[in-house]
Protein backbone atom coordinates (compact mmCIF):
# COMPACT_ATOMS: atom_id res chain seq x y z
CA UNK A 1 0.00 0.00 0.00
CA UNK A 2 3.07 2.32 0.69
CA UNK A 3 4.92 1.57 -2.32
CA UNK A 4 1.37 2.57 -4.44
CA UNK A 5 0.77 5.32 -2.09
CA UNK A 6 4.75 6.36 -3.59
CA UNK A 7 3.50 5.81 -7.15
CA UNK A 8 0.89 7.94 -7.22
CA UNK A 9 2.10 10.65 -5.15
CA UNK A 10 5.35 10.73 -7.79
CA UNK A 11 3.18 10.73 -10.75
CA UNK A 12 1.42 13.42 -9.43
CA UNK A 13 4.32 15.31 -8.93
CA UNK A 14 5.37 14.89 -12.77
CA UNK A 15 1.79 15.61 -14.23
CA UNK A 16 2.54 19.22 -12.15
CA UNK A 17 5.77 19.77 -13.20
CA UNK A 18 5.12 19.20 -16.74
CA UNK A 19 2.03 21.04 -16.69
CA UNK A 20 4.56 23.71 -14.68
CA UNK A 21 6.72 23.51 -17.58
CA UNK A 22 3.94 24.04 -19.95
CA UNK A 23 3.01 27.41 -18.66
CA UNK A 24 6.26 28.69 -18.45
CA UNK A 25 6.65 27.88 -22.38
CA UNK A 26 5.24 30.95 -24.16
CA UNK A 27 3.02 30.01 -27.15
CA UNK A 28 4.43 30.53 -30.71
CA UNK A 29 4.66 33.34 -31.88
CA UNK A 30 5.12 35.81 -28.50
CA UNK A 31 6.97 38.22 -30.27
CA UNK A 32 8.12 39.67 -33.71
CA UNK A 33 9.40 37.95 -36.42
CA UNK A 34 12.56 39.39 -37.81
CA UNK A 35 12.60 38.37 -41.52
CA UNK A 36 16.16 39.27 -42.83
CA UNK A 37 16.32 40.52 -46.49
CA UNK A 38 20.22 39.81 -47.86
CA UNK A 39 20.50 42.81 -50.09
CA UNK A 40 19.74 46.19 -49.80
CA UNK A 41 17.26 48.53 -49.68
CA UNK A 42 15.18 50.01 -52.46
CA UNK A 43 15.57 46.18 -54.92
CA UNK A 44 12.53 43.97 -56.44
CA UNK A 45 13.61 41.73 -53.13
CA UNK A 46 12.99 44.10 -50.39
CA UNK A 47 10.02 45.29 -51.68
CA UNK A 48 8.65 42.63 -51.96
CA UNK A 49 9.80 41.12 -48.42
CA UNK A 50 8.06 44.92 -47.38
CA UNK A 51 4.62 44.28 -49.03
CA UNK A 52 4.95 40.51 -47.87
CA UNK A 53 5.57 41.68 -43.93
CA UNK A 54 3.05 44.07 -43.95
CA UNK A 55 -0.07 41.80 -44.48
CA UNK A 56 1.97 38.40 -43.01
CA UNK A 57 1.73 40.51 -39.71
CA UNK A 58 -2.26 39.52 -39.50
CA UNK A 59 -1.74 35.90 -40.15
CA UNK A 60 1.15 35.40 -37.83
CA UNK A 61 -0.29 37.11 -34.80
CA UNK A 62 3.21 39.27 -34.37
CA UNK A 63 4.58 42.30 -36.22
CA UNK A 64 6.88 41.32 -39.31
CA UNK A 65 10.15 43.71 -39.19
CA UNK A 66 12.43 43.47 -42.26
CA UNK A 67 15.74 43.71 -41.72
CA UNK A 68 18.45 44.38 -44.74
CA UNK A 69 22.00 42.49 -44.32
CA UNK A 70 23.06 43.42 -47.49
CA UNK A 71 27.13 42.13 -48.94
CA UNK A 72 28.84 39.51 -51.12
CA UNK A 73 25.65 38.86 -52.81
CA UNK A 74 23.69 37.71 -50.55
CA UNK A 75 26.08 35.83 -48.45
CA UNK A 76 25.84 37.91 -45.37
CA UNK A 77 22.47 38.05 -44.73
CA UNK A 78 22.03 34.44 -45.57
CA UNK A 79 24.66 33.24 -43.28
CA UNK A 80 23.47 35.59 -40.48
CA UNK A 81 20.02 33.50 -40.43
CA UNK A 82 21.72 29.69 -40.89
CA UNK A 83 23.54 30.81 -37.51
CA UNK A 84 20.59 32.52 -35.86
CA UNK A 85 19.30 30.88 -32.76
CA UNK A 86 16.65 28.26 -34.37
CA UNK A 87 13.48 29.84 -32.23
CA UNK A 88 11.14 30.14 -34.79
CA UNK A 89 11.80 34.21 -34.79
CA UNK A 90 14.84 34.99 -37.10
CA UNK A 91 13.69 34.38 -41.10
CA UNK A 92 14.79 34.99 -44.50
CA UNK A 93 13.96 36.20 -47.98
CA UNK A 94 15.93 34.02 -50.02
CA UNK A 95 16.33 34.17 -53.79
CA UNK A 96 17.61 32.18 -56.64
CA UNK A 97 20.75 34.00 -55.90
CA UNK A 98 21.20 32.58 -52.28
CA UNK A 99 19.85 29.30 -52.77
CA UNK A 100 20.55 28.51 -56.67
CA UNK A 101 23.62 29.84 -58.10
CA UNK A 102 25.71 31.11 -54.88
CA UNK A 103 25.50 27.37 -53.10
CA UNK A 104 27.68 26.20 -56.52
CA UNK A 105 30.02 29.77 -56.75
CA UNK A 106 31.56 30.25 -53.12
CA UNK A 107 34.79 28.73 -52.70
CA UNK A 108 34.66 28.48 -49.15
CA UNK A 109 30.85 28.21 -48.39
CA UNK A 110 29.59 30.21 -45.27
CA UNK A 111 26.28 28.35 -45.43
CA UNK A 112 24.85 25.35 -47.31
CA UNK A 113 21.14 26.22 -48.97
CA UNK A 114 19.37 23.05 -47.77
CA UNK A 115 21.63 21.25 -44.38
CA UNK A 116 21.57 24.90 -42.71
CA UNK A 117 18.05 25.88 -43.26
CA UNK A 118 13.79 24.85 -42.24
CA UNK A 119 12.66 25.78 -46.01
CA UNK A 120 9.29 26.77 -44.81
CA UNK A 121 7.31 28.01 -48.87
CA UNK A 122 8.37 29.30 -51.89
CA UNK A 123 6.39 32.60 -51.99
CA UNK A 124 7.28 33.82 -55.58
CA UNK A 125 8.92 33.31 -58.68
CA UNK A 126 9.56 35.59 -61.55
CA UNK A 127 10.96 34.40 -65.13
CA UNK A 128 13.67 35.87 -66.79
CA UNK A 129 13.18 36.61 -70.17
CA UNK A 130 15.12 38.04 -73.58
CA UNK A 131 14.86 41.02 -75.01
CA UNK A 132 16.06 42.77 -78.22
CA UNK A 133 16.91 46.42 -79.13
CA UNK A 134 14.00 47.48 -81.68
CA UNK A 135 16.64 47.57 -84.78
CA UNK A 136 17.49 43.90 -84.45
CA UNK A 137 15.88 41.50 -86.79
CA UNK A 138 14.28 39.32 -84.38
CA UNK A 139 10.43 39.13 -83.47
CA UNK A 140 10.86 35.63 -81.44
CA UNK A 141 13.80 33.52 -79.85
CA UNK A 142 14.22 31.38 -83.28
CA UNK A 143 14.59 34.63 -85.26
CA UNK A 144 17.23 35.99 -82.59
CA UNK A 145 18.88 32.93 -82.83
CA UNK A 146 19.50 32.42 -87.01
CA UNK A 147 20.44 35.97 -86.90
CA UNK A 148 23.26 35.54 -84.60
CA UNK A 149 24.39 31.98 -86.15
CA UNK A 150 24.31 34.20 -89.78
CA UNK A 151 26.55 36.86 -87.89
CA UNK A 152 28.97 34.76 -85.64
CA UNK A 153 30.56 37.25 -83.44
CA UNK A 154 28.91 40.21 -84.38
CA UNK A 155 26.47 40.42 -81.53
CA UNK A 156 26.41 40.82 -77.71
CA UNK A 157 24.38 40.55 -74.87
CA UNK A 158 24.68 42.30 -71.64
CA UNK A 159 24.25 41.26 -68.32
CA UNK A 160 24.31 42.53 -64.53
CA UNK A 161 27.61 40.85 -63.90
CA UNK A 162 29.62 38.11 -64.57
CA UNK A 163 27.79 34.90 -62.46
CA UNK A 164 24.85 36.57 -62.92
CA UNK A 165 21.55 34.61 -62.99
CA UNK A 166 21.12 35.99 -66.24
CA UNK A 167 24.81 35.74 -67.33
CA UNK A 168 24.38 31.70 -66.76
CA UNK A 169 21.12 31.98 -68.41
CA UNK A 170 22.24 33.42 -71.26
CA UNK A 171 25.60 31.01 -71.80
CA UNK A 172 23.42 28.32 -71.20
CA UNK A 173 21.55 29.46 -74.60
CA UNK A 174 24.96 30.03 -76.31
CA UNK A 175 26.04 26.44 -75.41
CA UNK A 176 22.93 24.49 -76.77
CA UNK A 177 22.45 26.59 -79.73
CA UNK A 178 26.04 26.79 -80.46
CA UNK A 179 25.89 30.36 -80.68
CA UNK A 180 28.90 33.22 -80.97
CA UNK A 181 28.12 36.04 -79.51
CA UNK A 182 29.87 37.96 -76.60
CA UNK A 183 29.26 38.61 -73.08
CA UNK A 184 29.48 42.38 -72.03
CA UNK A 185 29.32 42.41 -67.79
CA UNK A 186 27.81 45.47 -65.89
CA UNK A 187 28.03 46.35 -62.73
CA UNK A 188 24.29 45.99 -62.36
CA UNK A 189 21.37 45.42 -64.94
CA UNK A 190 20.68 49.78 -65.21
CA UNK A 191 23.87 50.11 -66.48
CA UNK A 192 23.53 46.93 -68.97
CA UNK A 193 20.24 47.97 -69.53
CA UNK A 194 20.56 51.61 -70.88
CA UNK A 195 23.38 50.31 -73.17
CA UNK A 196 20.68 48.49 -74.54
CA UNK A 197 18.53 51.05 -74.66
CA UNK A 198 21.30 53.42 -76.37
CA UNK A 199 21.42 50.64 -79.22
CA UNK A 200 24.88 50.17 -78.07
CA UNK A 201 24.06 46.59 -77.32
CA UNK A 202 21.46 44.26 -79.38
CA UNK A 203 20.41 41.81 -76.63
CA UNK A 204 19.36 41.51 -72.95
CA UNK A 205 18.11 39.03 -70.91
CA UNK A 206 16.64 40.13 -67.30
CA UNK A 207 13.11 39.90 -65.62
CA UNK A 208 10.20 41.48 -66.47
CA UNK A 209 9.94 44.03 -63.92
CA UNK A 210 12.45 46.81 -65.62
CA UNK A 211 11.87 45.78 -69.07
CA UNK A 212 7.79 46.25 -69.24
CA UNK A 213 7.83 50.44 -69.69
CA UNK A 214 10.76 50.52 -72.28
CA UNK A 215 8.69 47.65 -74.00
CA UNK A 216 5.50 48.88 -73.73
CA UNK A 217 7.12 51.96 -75.35
CA UNK A 218 8.81 50.72 -78.03
CA UNK A 219 12.25 51.11 -76.79
CA UNK A 220 12.84 47.53 -76.36
CA UNK A 221 11.06 44.60 -77.47
CA UNK A 222 10.90 41.44 -75.01
CA UNK A 223 10.64 37.96 -77.48
CA UNK A 224 10.88 34.92 -75.44
CA UNK A 225 10.15 34.00 -71.46
CA UNK A 226 11.98 31.68 -70.30
CA UNK A 227 9.29 29.52 -67.94
CA UNK A 228 7.42 26.04 -68.97
CA UNK A 229 3.87 28.67 -69.44
CA UNK A 230 3.76 32.06 -69.96
CA UNK A 231 3.43 34.40 -67.87
CA UNK A 232 0.59 35.93 -66.06
CA UNK A 233 2.53 39.42 -66.26
CA UNK A 234 2.42 39.54 -70.05
CA UNK A 235 0.82 36.53 -71.53
CA UNK A 236 1.33 37.74 -74.94
CA UNK A 237 4.84 36.98 -74.93
CA UNK A 238 5.60 33.23 -76.10
CA UNK A 239 7.87 31.01 -74.25
CA UNK A 240 11.24 29.73 -75.93
CA UNK A 241 9.71 26.56 -76.19
CA UNK A 242 7.20 27.51 -78.35
CA UNK A 243 9.25 28.26 -81.09
CA UNK A 244 11.37 25.01 -80.57
CA UNK A 245 13.60 26.05 -78.47
CA UNK A 246 13.71 23.32 -75.43
CA UNK A 247 15.42 23.64 -71.97
CA UNK A 248 15.35 27.35 -71.65
CA UNK A 249 13.20 27.74 -68.11
CA UNK A 250 15.19 29.87 -66.09
CA UNK A 251 14.19 32.54 -63.62
CA UNK A 252 14.45 33.98 -59.75
CA UNK A 253 12.16 32.95 -56.81
CA UNK A 254 11.77 33.30 -53.17
CA UNK A 255 12.00 31.39 -50.65
CA UNK A 256 11.10 31.43 -46.97
CA UNK A 257 13.45 30.03 -44.54
CA UNK A 258 14.39 29.46 -40.84
CA UNK A 259 17.51 28.21 -39.64
CA UNK A 260 17.85 24.10 -39.89
CA UNK A 261 17.03 23.31 -36.27
CA UNK A 262 13.95 25.09 -35.56
CA UNK A 263 11.14 23.62 -34.01
CA UNK A 264 8.63 21.65 -36.16
CA UNK A 265 5.49 23.63 -34.76
CA UNK A 266 6.92 26.88 -35.57
CA UNK A 267 7.60 25.68 -38.96
CA UNK A 268 4.44 24.89 -39.44
CA UNK A 269 3.07 27.96 -37.95
CA UNK A 270 4.84 30.24 -39.94
CA UNK A 271 4.23 28.24 -42.82
CA UNK A 272 0.23 28.50 -42.36
CA UNK A 273 0.64 31.92 -41.55
CA UNK A 274 2.44 32.28 -45.22
CA UNK A 275 0.14 30.59 -47.18
CA UNK A 276 -2.47 32.50 -45.65
CA UNK A 277 -0.54 35.73 -46.73
CA UNK A 278 -0.12 34.56 -50.08
CA UNK A 279 -3.41 33.76 -50.57
CA UNK A 280 -4.04 38.04 -50.28
CA UNK A 281 -5.79 39.16 -53.39
CA UNK A 282 -4.62 42.53 -53.34
CA UNK A 283 -0.92 41.69 -52.90
CA UNK A 284 -0.81 39.19 -55.83
CA UNK A 285 -2.05 42.54 -57.57
CA UNK A 286 0.57 44.68 -56.48
CA UNK A 287 3.62 41.48 -56.87
CA UNK A 288 2.31 41.36 -61.00
CA UNK A 289 2.74 45.29 -60.87
CA UNK A 290 6.57 44.29 -59.85
CA UNK A 291 6.50 41.50 -62.39
CA UNK A 292 6.64 38.58 -59.52
CA UNK A 293 3.99 35.78 -59.46
CA UNK A 294 2.75 35.12 -56.27
CA UNK A 295 2.62 31.52 -54.88
CA UNK A 296 0.29 30.18 -52.37
CA UNK A 297 0.47 26.37 -52.59
CA UNK A 298 3.64 25.70 -51.32
CA UNK A 299 5.05 23.08 -48.28
CA UNK A 300 8.21 22.88 -46.35
CA UNK A 301 8.87 19.89 -48.34
CA UNK A 302 7.89 21.37 -52.12
CA UNK A 303 10.10 23.94 -50.81
CA UNK A 304 13.50 22.62 -49.87
CA UNK A 305 12.74 20.24 -53.28
CA UNK A 306 12.22 23.55 -55.12
CA UNK A 307 15.60 24.50 -53.92
CA UNK A 308 17.85 21.75 -54.62
CA UNK A 309 16.50 21.54 -58.25
CA UNK A 310 17.31 24.58 -58.84
CA UNK A 311 21.36 23.99 -56.97
CA UNK A 312 21.43 21.37 -59.36
CA UNK A 313 20.33 23.21 -62.33
CA UNK A 314 22.89 25.89 -61.71
CA UNK A 315 25.96 24.46 -60.80
CA UNK A 316 26.92 22.98 -64.36
CA UNK A 317 26.26 26.01 -66.15
CA UNK A 318 28.16 27.99 -62.91
CA UNK A 319 31.01 25.45 -63.60
CA UNK A 320 31.10 26.03 -67.14
CA UNK A 321 31.12 29.88 -66.58
CA UNK A 322 34.62 29.81 -63.97
CA UNK A 323 32.88 32.17 -61.44
CA UNK A 324 33.91 31.87 -58.06
CA UNK A 325 32.62 34.01 -54.89
CA UNK A 326 35.85 33.75 -52.72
Amino acid sequence: MTQRRNLLAASAALMLARAGTARAQPRYPSRPLRLIVPFAPGGATDLFARKFAERAAANFGQPVVVENRGGAGGIIGSAEVARAAPDGYTALFGTASTHGVNPSMMVNPAYDALRDYAHVAIVGTAPLVIAVHPSFPAQNLREMVEAVRARPGQYAYSTAGVGTITHLAFESLKQQQGLDVAHLAYRGSSPALTDVLAGNVPLFLETFGPLIPHHRAGRIRIIAVLAANRSAVMPDIPTAAEVGIANMEFGTFNVLCLPAATPQAAVSALHVATNATMRNEQLRRELLDLAIEAVADSTPDSARAYVQREIEKWAPLVRASGAKIE
